[in-house]
């Protein structure tokens, strides 16, 4: 596919109104559809179910399969591909009866069927207390009818070696959900920049595509300004960087067209496809257990 239509939908989760951040979700996802887009892509934790403090919170984290398949048969009706953001899973180990919450993403293409499916591993301080990272699982691309896609989360954007572990799988399209607030540089960004954390976002996303020679697709929860939300959901390529965003912080959509040929020209001038897939290629990585 040349070009693809991404629908960015920057949904503001709500606390304790899983049912109707779901209901509205489905209704942007519709008329995401109904606009010809191929895509659409919805933030970080949209059901608004990361609420560690509530004692119904691992219950919740129960229900998540009911909802991710109320995505896949839309994604069908729809004839649309669909990431619906992320949610937090309650799953037990059935040989030790231990039990451990994720923040899981799943790609369904548009026969309603989970190609892919990414377990967060860079998890934002606050998130370690309850949930579990999927830490030494490796990145993994996957085959969809847009091309080879890669999914991360959030923070992830912060470690460029995860790009770079699914880029040397093929993948071309990263896709990101995300819950990033302006306030999540505390205090100590905020006293020198107010638009600290934009500055951030904004410089890592195109950086990410461009040493990459992949498309990012950022999809962050919206909301109201005095409650830190930032927006900036948007598409970064090579050469051209943001080729469109949600122009507020507020809840809205954006379909974005994205030129998959125009990855192949950047790849064919900087070529880091070609020198990541060379047998000697300098750059390696080992993990550490211990010290």
């Amino acid at each position: 596919m040349s070009t693809i239509k991404v629908a960015l939908i920057q949904l503001h989760p709500q606390p304790h109104q899983t049912e109707s951040n779901l209901a509205r979700g489905i209704a942007y996802i519709r008329k995401a559809a109904s606009d010809g887009a191929n895509l659409a892509v919805l933030p970080e934790y949209q059901l608004g179910d990361f609420l560690p403090e509530d004692p119904k919170f691992r219950d919740q984290c129960a229900n998540w399969k009911v909802h991710l398949d109320t995505y896949c048969s839309l994604a069908k009706e729809c004839n649309i591909c669909i990431v619906p953001g992320s949610a937090a899973e309650l799953h037990r180990d059935e040989t030790t009866g231990t039990e451990a919450i994720y923040n899981v993403v799943y790609f369904i293409d548009n026969t309603g069927t989970v190609a892919g499916r990414y377990a967060k591993k860079n998890l934002w301080h606050p998130e370690r207390l309850y949930v579990k990272s999927s830490q030494h699982d490796a990145h993994v691309a996957f085959d969809t009818p847009l091309g080879k896609v890669g999914m991360l989360v959030c923070w992830d954007v912060a470690f460029p070696e995860a790009f770079r572990e699914l880029i040397a799988q093929g993948a071309k399209l990263i896709i990101v959900p995300s819950f990033w607030k302006l306030t999540d540089c505390a205090p100590q960004g905020t006293l020198h920049n107010q638009l600290a954390e934009q500055v951030f976002l904004d410089a890592a996303l195109i950086s990410r595509a461009c040493e990459n020679t992949c498309a990012v697709v950022f999809c962050n929860a919206g909301g109201p300004a005095d409650d830190g939300f930032a927006g900036l959901s948007q598409v970064t390529v090579p050469f051209l960087g943001c080729i469109g965003r949600v122009e507020t912080c507020e809840e809205g959509m954006k379909i974005v067209d994205l030129n998959m040929g125009l990855l192949e020209d950047a790849e064919s001038v900087y070529k880091i496809r070609q020198d990541l897939a060379r047998p000697d290629w300098h750059y390696s990585y080992t993990i550490r257990d211990s010290i």
